[in-house]
């Protein structure tokens, strides 16, 4: 149980400590260790991202890596979900939901005819005739909307970049609380940006077939 403590960043000092001189964060902390101490063979997870600190996120992501038993994660946090999952359920509204193998990144880099052409060989017989999609002629991209294309296809590889060496700084210890305030309000500007980038690039890529 200590060394389980320790994993969770509760120092020997801080385990003789009463409850009620934890810190919010700290008692979030503890209400989770006490579930995974169980060791459970199943978990969901409901947006475990949006009440933790940035210790405590790190220290789950840790730990769930190696989690041998059946994890499912609702959360809107791509990143998180990205390193964590290798299976989705889609909902897509009216009762459908689509079985797709991949983390949620893959998903987002298919184009609409390769997931219509998965979703339609799920839902064929395997007895059934595959018959092609005539698509038709797509509009092509103008010379501005190449130069945007371009200038997405190298702000994303930097903007992500940019995130792990901040990622990186942060787990450290090194940094002030406002230089850690300062990168942790950078990394989400960063991932609201990144989203923004990827889905300008799903609407020019279609463009380049």
């Amino acid at each position: 149980a200590s060394a389980f403590l320790e994993r969770f960043a509760f120092t020997p000092e801080q385990q003789y400590t009463y409850l009620s001189k934890l810190s919010g964060g700290e008692k979030r902390r503890l209400q989770l260790l006490g579930i995974l101490f169980k060791n459970p063979n199943f978990l969901v997870l409901d947006e475990p991202t949006n009440d933790l600190d940035l210790q405590t996120l790190q220290i789950l992501e840790e730990f769930l890596l190696e989690f041998p038993g059946c994890l499912l994660l609702v959360s809107h946090d791509r990143y998180f979900m990205d390193k964590l999952v290798d299976h989705l359920l889609v909902f897509e509204g009216q009762g459908e939901i689509r079985d797709f193998p991949g983390n949620y990144s893959q998903f987002r880099m298919m184009s609409p005819a390769e997931l219509a052409l998965k979703k339609d060989a799920q839902t064929l017989p395997t007895s059934a005739p595959v018959v092609e999609k005539v698509e038709k002629p797509r509009a092509k991209m103008s010379f501005n909307e190449k130069r945007e294309f371009e200038k997405i296809e190298q702000d994303i590889p930097r903007l992500q970049a940019e995130k792990i060496q901040l990622e990186a700084d942060m787990s450290t210890g090194n940094l002030a609380y406002n230089e850690l305030q300062a990168a942790a309000d950078r990394i989400q500007v960063i991932l609201n940006t990144l989203d923004e980038l990827e889905l300008r690039w799903l609407e020019l890529s279609e463009k380049t077939a």
